[in-house]
């Protein structure tokens, strides 16, 4: 049947943008160097009708340079179609890259769509306020132990702010009589000092007390009487 029929050949796949514009780019750059082979065509043209002299001979180069000149527009239509072909496909190329971005897009935002909701369902908001109740319990209960536990013992809870109010006042004009006198304390006052004539003290000495079994009433500068030198035996 193979043989009959022929094999059924497999189809190639369909050239993409890439590939097509690398190929425009190409035949472009064909157009362009035939251009510019026709310019150096065109200028020796031109110098050669400036050196001859009007007559057939410069009416034969004006049309060699005419003919050449045909050429290069022809060229230079083909040069500019190839550039809108050229910006065509990119701008096709362009819309299919933003529509990958936006595919790419639309399924990163479907995944966390997804995540978040099933995060959500972890998460509810009639738990977190019973959380937030029983918290704010919890520290109540904990002032009131620190309040329990801070309670002073000594103090009893009848005392009347006013009798403590009247015994403070009382106590500042206690204070206040004891140091009348510029400043100074009651009992550090001249009134108060002791009189140490009654103590029967003895008076303090006037001279140096000259030791017994001095010489001569020699002494040296602090009273006492001099060293005897030891004599010498030879």
């Amino acid at each position: 049947m193979k043989r009959v029929f022929g094999a059924k050949k497999d189809k190639e796949p369909p050239p993409s943008l890439n590939d097509a514009s690398d190929r425009i780019n190409k035949r472009g750059e064909s157009v362009d160097e035939k251009i510019k082979r026709l310019d150096g065509e065109l200028a020796r043209y031109k110098e050669q009708i400036k050196r001859t002299r009007p007559g057939p001979a410069q009416e034969a180069v004006k049309a060699r340079a005419m003919r050449v000149l045909k050429q290069k527009k022809m060229y230079e239509g083909q040069r500019d179609m190839l550039y809108n072909q050229t910006f065509n496909l990119d701008q096709v190329a362009f819309a299919q890259e933003g529509i990958k971005d936006a595919q790419q897009t639309m399924s990163a935002l479907k995944s966390a769509n997804k995540e978040l909701k099933g995060m959500m369902k972890t998460v509810k908001i009639q738990e977190i306020d019973n959380l937030q109740d029983d918290m704010i319990d919890l520290m109540d209960v904990s002032n009131e132990i620190q309040e329990s536990l801070g309670r002073n013992y000594s103090v009893p809870d009848d005392i009347d702010e006013e009798d403590l109010m009247g015994e403070l006042d009382a106590l500042e004009a206690d204070m206040g009589l004891e140091t009348e006198g510029e400043g100074v304390p009651s009992y550090l006052q001249p009134d108060n000092e002791p009189d140490y004539d009654d103590l029967n003290l003895p008076s303090a000495p006037t001279g140096h007390a000259v030791p017994s079994g001095r010489v001569n009433n020699q002494v040296d500068e602090l009273g006492l009487p001099p060293v005897p030198r030891a004599s010498l035996r030879g």
